[in-house]
Protein backbone atom coordinates (compact mmCIF):
# COMPACT_ATOMS: atom_id res chain seq x y z
CA UNK A 1 0.00 0.00 0.00
CA UNK A 2 2.79 2.35 0.87
CA UNK A 3 4.56 1.72 -2.45
CA UNK A 4 1.37 2.57 -4.39
CA UNK A 5 1.02 5.80 -2.45
CA UNK A 6 4.60 6.78 -3.20
CA UNK A 7 4.07 6.07 -6.88
CA UNK A 8 0.93 8.24 -6.96
CA UNK A 9 2.76 11.07 -5.19
CA UNK A 10 5.66 10.93 -7.63
CA UNK A 11 3.42 10.94 -10.70
CA UNK A 12 1.08 13.71 -9.45
CA UNK A 13 1.47 17.07 -11.27
CA UNK A 14 3.65 19.54 -9.43
CA UNK A 15 2.22 22.89 -8.45
CA UNK A 16 3.98 25.99 -9.60
CA UNK A 17 4.19 27.37 -6.08
CA UNK A 18 2.85 30.74 -7.26
CA UNK A 19 -0.14 32.31 -5.58
CA UNK A 20 -3.15 33.52 -7.54
CA UNK A 21 -1.98 37.10 -6.93
CA UNK A 22 1.40 36.42 -8.50
CA UNK A 23 -0.16 34.66 -11.49
CA UNK A 24 -2.53 37.58 -12.13
CA UNK A 25 0.32 40.05 -11.56
CA UNK A 26 2.49 38.20 -14.07
CA UNK A 27 -0.31 38.15 -16.65
CA UNK A 28 -0.95 41.90 -16.24
CA UNK A 29 2.73 42.79 -16.45
CA UNK A 30 3.24 40.71 -19.57
CA UNK A 31 0.29 41.81 -21.66
CA UNK A 32 0.14 45.43 -20.55
CA UNK A 33 3.85 45.65 -21.31
CA UNK A 34 3.41 44.23 -24.81
CA UNK A 35 0.43 46.51 -25.50
CA UNK A 36 2.13 49.74 -24.36
CA UNK A 37 5.73 49.04 -25.37
CA UNK A 38 6.04 51.42 -28.32
CA UNK A 39 4.35 54.29 -26.45
CA UNK A 40 6.52 53.84 -23.35
CA UNK A 41 9.67 53.59 -25.47
CA UNK A 42 8.98 56.83 -27.38
CA UNK A 43 7.79 58.83 -24.35
CA UNK A 44 10.75 57.80 -22.19
CA UNK A 45 13.33 58.34 -24.92
CA UNK A 46 12.01 61.80 -25.87
CA UNK A 47 11.76 62.68 -22.18
CA UNK A 48 15.42 61.78 -21.67
CA UNK A 49 16.43 64.00 -24.59
CA UNK A 50 14.26 66.89 -23.35
CA UNK A 51 15.80 66.96 -19.86
CA UNK A 52 18.98 68.63 -21.11
CA UNK A 53 17.48 70.60 -23.99
CA UNK A 54 18.83 73.94 -22.75
CA UNK A 55 22.35 72.60 -22.29
CA UNK A 56 22.31 70.84 -25.67
CA UNK A 57 21.05 73.95 -27.47
CA UNK A 58 23.70 76.08 -25.82
CA UNK A 59 26.37 73.59 -26.85
CA UNK A 60 25.35 73.39 -30.52
CA UNK A 61 24.23 77.01 -31.01
CA UNK A 62 27.12 79.41 -30.23
CA UNK A 63 24.79 82.39 -30.76
CA UNK A 64 22.96 81.43 -27.56
CA UNK A 65 25.98 81.82 -25.32
CA UNK A 66 26.58 85.02 -23.35
CA UNK A 67 28.72 85.99 -20.44
CA UNK A 68 26.67 86.81 -17.34
CA UNK A 69 27.02 90.45 -16.31
CA UNK A 70 25.57 92.36 -13.40
CA UNK A 71 23.56 94.67 -15.65
CA UNK A 72 19.91 95.27 -16.43
CA UNK A 73 18.51 93.32 -19.37
CA UNK A 74 16.90 94.98 -22.37
CA UNK A 75 13.40 96.40 -21.98
CA UNK A 76 10.45 94.96 -23.94
CA UNK A 77 10.08 98.05 -26.10
CA UNK A 78 13.72 97.76 -27.19
CA UNK A 79 13.25 94.07 -28.02
CA UNK A 80 10.24 95.02 -30.17
CA UNK A 81 12.17 97.78 -31.88
CA UNK A 82 15.11 95.50 -32.73
CA UNK A 83 12.83 92.75 -34.06
CA UNK A 84 10.74 95.25 -36.06
CA UNK A 85 13.86 96.71 -37.66
CA UNK A 86 15.06 93.26 -38.68
CA UNK A 87 11.63 92.01 -39.89
CA UNK A 88 9.20 94.92 -40.28
CA UNK A 89 6.48 92.76 -41.88
CA UNK A 90 6.40 90.13 -39.12
CA UNK A 91 4.80 90.08 -35.69
CA UNK A 92 6.97 89.65 -32.58
CA UNK A 93 5.29 87.10 -30.32
CA UNK A 94 7.55 86.37 -27.33
CA UNK A 95 10.92 86.86 -25.66
CA UNK A 96 12.49 84.14 -23.49
CA UNK A 97 15.66 84.45 -21.43
CA UNK A 98 17.54 82.17 -19.05
CA UNK A 99 20.63 83.39 -17.26
CA UNK A 100 23.75 82.71 -19.31
CA UNK A 101 21.92 82.58 -22.64
CA UNK A 102 20.83 85.04 -25.28
CA UNK A 103 17.29 86.36 -25.30
CA UNK A 104 15.34 84.21 -27.75
CA UNK A 105 12.82 86.36 -29.61
CA UNK A 106 10.06 84.71 -31.63
CA UNK A 107 9.21 86.61 -34.82
CA UNK A 108 6.39 85.48 -37.09
CA UNK A 109 3.68 82.87 -36.66
CA UNK A 110 2.98 79.33 -37.90
CA UNK A 111 0.76 80.80 -40.61
CA UNK A 112 3.60 82.85 -42.14
CA UNK A 113 5.76 81.54 -44.98
CA UNK A 114 8.79 82.10 -42.75
CA UNK A 115 9.30 82.64 -39.05
CA UNK A 116 12.46 83.41 -37.11
CA UNK A 117 14.20 83.07 -33.77
CA UNK A 118 16.52 85.97 -32.99
CA UNK A 119 19.28 85.59 -30.41
CA UNK A 120 19.82 88.94 -28.69
CA UNK A 121 22.51 89.89 -26.24
CA UNK A 122 20.45 90.43 -23.06
CA UNK A 123 22.35 93.56 -22.03
CA UNK A 124 22.76 95.62 -25.21
CA UNK A 125 20.27 93.99 -27.59
CA UNK A 126 22.87 93.10 -30.21
CA UNK A 127 21.66 90.35 -32.58
CA UNK A 128 24.10 87.49 -32.09
CA UNK A 129 22.42 85.12 -34.52
CA UNK A 130 19.14 83.91 -35.95
CA UNK A 131 17.37 80.75 -37.08
CA UNK A 132 14.89 80.70 -39.96
CA UNK A 133 12.04 78.20 -40.25
CA UNK A 134 10.00 77.70 -43.39
CA UNK A 135 6.27 77.08 -43.09
CA UNK A 136 5.77 73.60 -41.64
CA UNK A 137 9.35 73.30 -40.35
CA UNK A 138 9.86 72.56 -36.67
CA UNK A 139 12.82 73.09 -34.36
CA UNK A 140 14.39 69.85 -33.19
CA UNK A 141 13.38 70.16 -29.55
CA UNK A 142 9.87 71.28 -30.52
CA UNK A 143 9.70 68.07 -32.56
CA UNK A 144 10.94 66.08 -29.56
CA UNK A 145 8.27 67.69 -27.37
CA UNK A 146 5.54 66.80 -29.86
CA UNK A 147 6.75 63.21 -29.76
CA UNK A 148 6.76 63.26 -25.97
CA UNK A 149 3.24 64.63 -25.76
CA UNK A 150 1.46 62.71 -28.52
CA UNK A 151 4.05 60.55 -30.37
CA UNK A 152 3.77 62.62 -33.58
CA UNK A 153 0.19 61.52 -34.18
CA UNK A 154 -2.81 63.87 -34.48
CA UNK A 155 -3.39 65.46 -31.08
CA UNK A 156 -6.78 63.85 -30.51
CA UNK A 157 -5.29 60.39 -31.11
CA UNK A 158 -1.77 60.69 -29.77
CA UNK A 159 -2.46 62.51 -26.53
CA UNK A 160 -4.83 59.86 -25.07
CA UNK A 161 -2.34 57.18 -26.13
CA UNK A 162 0.46 58.95 -24.25
CA UNK A 163 -1.71 59.82 -21.22
CA UNK A 164 -3.05 56.34 -20.65
CA UNK A 165 0.14 54.70 -21.85
CA UNK A 166 1.83 56.54 -18.97
CA UNK A 167 -0.84 55.25 -16.59
CA UNK A 168 -0.15 51.73 -17.85
CA UNK A 169 3.56 52.35 -17.28
CA UNK A 170 2.81 53.14 -13.62
CA UNK A 171 0.93 49.83 -13.34
CA UNK A 172 3.86 48.06 -15.01
CA UNK A 173 6.29 49.52 -12.49
CA UNK A 174 4.16 48.27 -9.60
CA UNK A 175 3.54 44.81 -11.08
CA UNK A 176 7.22 44.64 -11.99
CA UNK A 177 8.17 45.28 -8.37
CA UNK A 178 5.84 42.48 -7.23
CA UNK A 179 7.31 40.15 -9.84
CA UNK A 180 10.87 41.17 -8.88
CA UNK A 181 10.31 40.65 -5.13
CA UNK A 182 11.86 37.27 -4.18
CA UNK A 183 9.68 34.62 -2.53
CA UNK A 184 12.54 33.98 -0.09
CA UNK A 185 15.32 36.33 0.99
CA UNK A 186 18.70 34.64 1.10
CA UNK A 187 22.19 35.25 -0.26
CA UNK A 188 21.34 33.78 -3.66
CA UNK A 189 18.12 35.79 -4.09
CA UNK A 190 19.83 39.03 -3.03
CA UNK A 191 22.61 38.43 -5.52
CA UNK A 192 20.06 37.78 -8.26
CA UNK A 193 17.83 40.74 -7.37
CA UNK A 194 20.41 43.49 -6.95
CA UNK A 195 23.25 42.54 -9.30
CA UNK A 196 23.69 42.00 -13.02
CA UNK A 197 25.54 38.79 -13.81
CA UNK A 198 27.80 40.15 -16.55
CA UNK A 199 29.64 36.87 -17.05
CA UNK A 200 26.44 34.98 -17.86
CA UNK A 201 24.95 34.40 -21.30
CA UNK A 202 23.29 37.28 -23.15
CA UNK A 203 19.78 36.07 -22.28
CA UNK A 204 20.55 36.19 -18.56
CA UNK A 205 22.20 39.59 -18.93
CA UNK A 206 19.11 40.87 -20.77
CA UNK A 207 16.85 39.53 -17.99
CA UNK A 208 19.03 41.18 -15.34
CA UNK A 209 19.01 44.48 -17.24
CA UNK A 210 15.21 44.36 -17.22
CA UNK A 211 14.77 43.33 -13.59
CA UNK A 212 17.69 44.96 -11.79
CA UNK A 213 17.78 48.29 -13.65
CA UNK A 214 13.99 48.46 -13.47
CA UNK A 215 14.17 48.10 -9.69
CA UNK A 216 16.87 50.75 -9.25
CA UNK A 217 14.97 53.23 -11.44
CA UNK A 218 11.60 52.48 -9.84
CA UNK A 219 11.10 55.46 -7.52
CA UNK A 220 12.38 58.08 -9.95
CA UNK A 221 10.41 56.53 -12.83
CA UNK A 222 7.24 56.62 -10.71
CA UNK A 223 7.83 60.30 -9.91
CA UNK A 224 8.36 61.13 -13.60
CA UNK A 225 5.28 59.19 -14.71
CA UNK A 226 2.92 60.41 -11.99
CA UNK A 227 3.95 64.04 -12.52
CA UNK A 228 3.51 63.61 -16.28
CA UNK A 229 -0.05 62.36 -15.85
CA UNK A 230 -0.98 65.69 -14.25
CA UNK A 231 -0.75 67.33 -17.68
CA UNK A 232 -2.99 64.90 -19.52
CA UNK A 233 -5.50 63.07 -17.33
CA UNK A 234 -8.06 65.47 -15.85
CA UNK A 235 -9.56 63.11 -13.26
CA UNK A 236 -6.10 62.19 -11.99
CA UNK A 237 -5.00 65.83 -11.83
CA UNK A 238 -8.11 66.85 -9.88
CA UNK A 239 -7.87 63.84 -7.58
CA UNK A 240 -4.20 64.47 -6.81
CA UNK A 241 -4.88 68.12 -6.01
CA UNK A 242 -7.81 67.13 -3.78
CA UNK A 243 -5.65 64.67 -1.84
CA UNK A 244 -2.60 66.94 -1.47
CA UNK A 245 -4.61 70.03 -0.54
CA UNK A 246 -6.71 68.35 2.16
CA UNK A 247 -9.96 68.17 0.22
CA UNK A 248 -9.85 71.39 -1.82
CA UNK A 249 -11.01 71.40 -5.44
CA UNK A 250 -8.44 72.06 -8.13
CA UNK A 251 -8.66 75.72 -9.24
CA UNK A 252 -9.72 76.36 -12.81
CA UNK A 253 -7.96 78.54 -15.35
CA UNK A 254 -9.87 81.76 -16.01
CA UNK A 255 -10.12 83.49 -19.35
CA UNK A 256 -9.01 87.07 -18.81
CA UNK A 257 -8.89 90.01 -21.19
CA UNK A 258 -8.05 93.68 -21.21
CA UNK A 259 -10.80 96.27 -20.73
CA UNK A 260 -11.42 97.37 -24.32
CA UNK A 261 -13.31 100.48 -23.15
CA UNK A 262 -10.01 101.86 -21.81
CA UNK A 263 -8.10 101.56 -25.07
CA UNK A 264 -6.01 104.66 -25.80
CA UNK A 265 -6.97 106.45 -22.56
CA UNK A 266 -3.87 105.82 -20.45
CA UNK A 267 -0.71 104.46 -22.09
CA UNK A 268 0.71 103.80 -25.50
CA UNK A 269 1.50 100.21 -26.46
CA UNK A 270 5.23 100.51 -25.74
CA UNK A 271 4.68 102.50 -22.55
CA UNK A 272 2.43 99.78 -21.19
CA UNK A 273 4.98 97.07 -21.97
CA UNK A 274 7.87 98.86 -20.24
CA UNK A 275 5.85 99.98 -17.20
CA UNK A 276 4.54 96.47 -16.58
CA UNK A 277 8.05 95.08 -17.01
CA UNK A 278 9.52 97.57 -14.54
CA UNK A 279 6.80 96.81 -12.02
CA UNK A 280 7.24 93.07 -12.46
CA UNK A 281 11.01 92.95 -11.94
CA UNK A 282 10.77 95.37 -9.01
CA UNK A 283 8.30 93.15 -7.16
CA UNK A 284 9.60 89.76 -8.30
CA UNK A 285 13.22 88.58 -8.62
CA UNK A 286 14.23 87.93 -12.24
CA UNK A 287 17.91 87.02 -11.96
CA UNK A 288 17.12 83.55 -13.31
CA UNK A 289 15.38 84.80 -16.44
CA UNK A 290 11.99 85.73 -17.84
CA UNK A 291 9.35 84.92 -20.42
CA UNK A 292 7.48 87.78 -22.04
CA UNK A 293 4.40 87.14 -24.21
CA UNK A 294 3.78 90.23 -26.35
CA UNK A 295 0.10 91.14 -26.71
CA UNK A 296 -1.39 91.38 -30.18
CA UNK A 297 -1.46 95.11 -30.86
CA UNK A 298 -4.35 94.65 -33.32
CA UNK A 299 -6.60 93.06 -30.66
CA UNK A 300 -7.82 95.47 -27.97
CA UNK A 301 -8.70 92.63 -25.57
CA UNK A 302 -5.19 91.08 -25.64
CA UNK A 303 -3.23 91.03 -22.39
CA UNK A 304 0.39 91.30 -21.27
CA UNK A 305 1.75 88.06 -19.80
CA UNK A 306 5.10 87.89 -17.97
CA UNK A 307 6.98 85.25 -16.01
CA UNK A 308 10.11 85.94 -13.97
CA UNK A 309 12.39 83.23 -12.58
CA UNK A 310 14.28 83.91 -9.33
CA UNK A 311 16.99 81.35 -10.10
CA UNK A 312 18.27 79.86 -13.37
CA UNK A 313 16.96 76.42 -14.27
CA UNK A 314 14.25 76.47 -11.59
CA UNK A 315 10.55 76.89 -12.29
CA UNK A 316 8.39 76.17 -9.23
CA UNK A 317 8.84 79.63 -7.66
CA UNK A 318 8.19 81.48 -10.91
CA UNK A 319 6.16 84.69 -10.67
CA UNK A 320 3.56 84.33 -13.41
CA UNK A 321 1.24 87.30 -13.90
CA UNK A 322 -1.11 88.75 -16.51
CA UNK A 323 -1.95 92.43 -16.89
CA UNK A 324 -4.58 94.56 -18.60
CA UNK A 325 -2.56 96.32 -21.29
CA UNK A 326 -4.66 99.49 -21.12
CA UNK A 327 -4.91 100.05 -17.34
CA UNK A 328 -1.95 97.88 -16.19
CA UNK A 329 -4.24 96.19 -13.66
CA UNK A 330 -3.07 92.70 -12.66
CA UNK A 331 -5.61 90.06 -13.64
CA UNK A 332 -6.11 86.90 -11.60
CA UNK A 333 -6.25 83.93 -13.96
CA UNK A 334 -5.17 80.85 -11.97
CA UNK A 335 -5.19 80.61 -8.20
CA UNK A 336 -2.14 78.32 -8.13
CA UNK A 337 0.05 81.09 -9.61
CA UNK A 338 -1.78 84.19 -8.46
CA UNK A 339 0.13 84.15 -5.16
CA UNK A 340 3.84 83.84 -4.52
CA UNK A 341 5.22 80.38 -3.87
CA UNK A 342 5.71 81.17 -0.17
CA UNK A 343 2.06 82.25 0.19
CA UNK A 344 0.59 79.33 -1.75
CA UNK A 345 -1.20 76.43 -0.05
CA UNK A 346 0.43 73.00 0.26
CA UNK A 347 -1.55 71.63 -2.69
CA UNK A 348 -0.72 74.66 -4.83
CA UNK A 349 2.98 74.40 -3.94
CA UNK A 350 3.09 70.76 -5.03
CA UNK A 351 1.30 71.63 -8.25
CA UNK A 352 3.80 74.41 -8.96
CA UNK A 353 6.64 71.95 -8.29
CA UNK A 354 5.17 69.43 -10.73
CA UNK A 355 7.23 70.49 -13.77
CA UNK A 356 10.46 70.56 -11.74
CA UNK A 357 9.67 67.05 -10.48
CA UNK A 358 8.90 65.91 -14.03
CA UNK A 359 12.26 66.99 -15.45
CA UNK A 360 14.32 66.50 -12.28
CA UNK A 361 15.25 70.14 -11.62
CA UNK A 362 13.62 69.89 -8.19
CA UNK A 363 16.99 68.40 -7.09
CA UNK A 364 19.15 70.62 -9.28
CA UNK A 365 21.75 69.08 -11.60
CA UNK A 366 21.79 65.70 -9.75
CA UNK A 367 18.03 65.52 -10.22
CA UNK A 368 18.32 66.18 -13.95
CA UNK A 369 20.94 63.45 -14.26
CA UNK A 370 18.66 61.05 -12.38
CA UNK A 371 15.72 61.96 -14.62
CA UNK A 372 17.87 61.46 -17.72
CA UNK A 373 19.28 58.08 -16.65
CA UNK A 374 15.96 56.72 -15.38
CA UNK A 375 14.18 57.87 -18.55
CA UNK A 376 16.73 55.94 -20.62
CA UNK A 377 16.19 52.90 -18.41
CA UNK A 378 12.45 53.36 -18.87
CA UNK A 379 12.93 53.36 -22.64
CA UNK A 380 15.00 50.17 -22.40
CA UNK A 381 12.40 48.23 -20.38
CA UNK A 382 9.98 47.57 -23.30
CA UNK A 383 12.91 46.34 -25.41
CA UNK A 384 14.47 44.05 -22.79
CA UNK A 385 11.00 42.94 -21.69
CA UNK A 386 10.05 41.97 -25.25
CA UNK A 387 13.26 39.97 -25.61
CA UNK A 388 12.53 38.12 -22.34
CA UNK A 389 9.00 37.33 -23.54
CA UNK A 390 10.19 36.23 -26.97
CA UNK A 391 12.81 33.91 -25.53
CA UNK A 392 10.28 32.27 -23.25
CA UNK A 393 7.42 32.19 -25.74
CA UNK A 394 9.38 31.19 -28.82
CA UNK A 395 11.56 28.62 -27.12
CA UNK A 396 9.44 27.38 -24.24
CA UNK A 397 9.17 23.73 -23.34
CA UNK A 398 6.10 23.20 -25.50
CA UNK A 399 7.59 24.63 -28.67
CA UNK A 400 11.25 23.79 -28.24
CA UNK A 401 12.84 21.18 -30.47
CA UNK A 402 14.97 18.52 -28.99
CA UNK A 403 18.65 19.30 -28.71
CA UNK A 404 19.43 16.77 -31.44
CA UNK A 405 17.27 18.73 -33.90
CA UNK A 406 18.70 22.13 -33.18
CA UNK A 407 22.01 23.18 -34.60
CA UNK A 408 24.45 24.78 -32.17
CA UNK A 409 23.90 28.54 -31.99
CA UNK A 410 20.66 28.47 -34.03
CA UNK A 411 18.48 29.57 -31.12
CA UNK A 412 20.75 32.47 -30.25
CA UNK A 413 21.03 33.69 -33.85
CA UNK A 414 17.25 33.55 -34.38
CA UNK A 415 16.52 35.48 -31.20
CA UNK A 416 19.07 38.14 -32.05
CA UNK A 417 17.58 38.43 -35.54
CA UNK A 418 14.13 39.08 -34.09
CA UNK A 419 15.50 41.69 -31.70
CA UNK A 420 17.30 43.48 -34.53
CA UNK A 421 14.13 43.36 -36.60
CA UNK A 422 12.17 44.92 -33.73
CA UNK A 423 14.65 47.77 -33.37
CA UNK A 424 14.64 48.28 -37.14
CA UNK A 425 10.83 48.45 -37.10
CA UNK A 426 10.83 51.05 -34.30
CA UNK A 427 13.40 53.17 -36.15
CA UNK A 428 11.37 53.12 -39.37
CA UNK A 429 8.16 54.04 -37.54
CA UNK A 430 9.88 57.06 -36.00
CA UNK A 431 11.36 58.10 -39.34
CA UNK A 432 8.07 57.73 -41.18
CA UNK A 433 6.03 59.78 -38.74
CA UNK A 434 8.65 62.50 -38.46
Amino acid sequence: MSSDFKQMRNTAPKKSGKTALRRVNKWLHLWLGLASGIVVFVVCLTGAIWVFNEEIMRWFEPSMRVEVRNEAVVEPSKVLSIAATAYPESKTTYAYYQQGTAVRVGVGTEADSERYILYLNPYDGHIQGKTTYKKGETAFFDWILVGHRHIWLPHEIGQPLVNYGTLVFVILLITGLIWWYPAKWNAASRQKSFNIKWKAGWKRINLDLHNVLGFYALLVSLALALSGMVYGIAWYSKGLYWVTSGGESEPEWKRVSSDTTQQGKHYSYNQALDLVWERMITENPSSGGFYYAFPDSTQAHSTISIRTYPAPGRFYDVARHTFDRHTLKRLEFFEVFDKSFEQASAGAKLRRMNYDIHIGTILGLPGKILAFVCSLIGASLPVTGFIVWFNRKGFGKKNRKSKSQVKPGAMQISTKAICLALLFLIENILLSIS
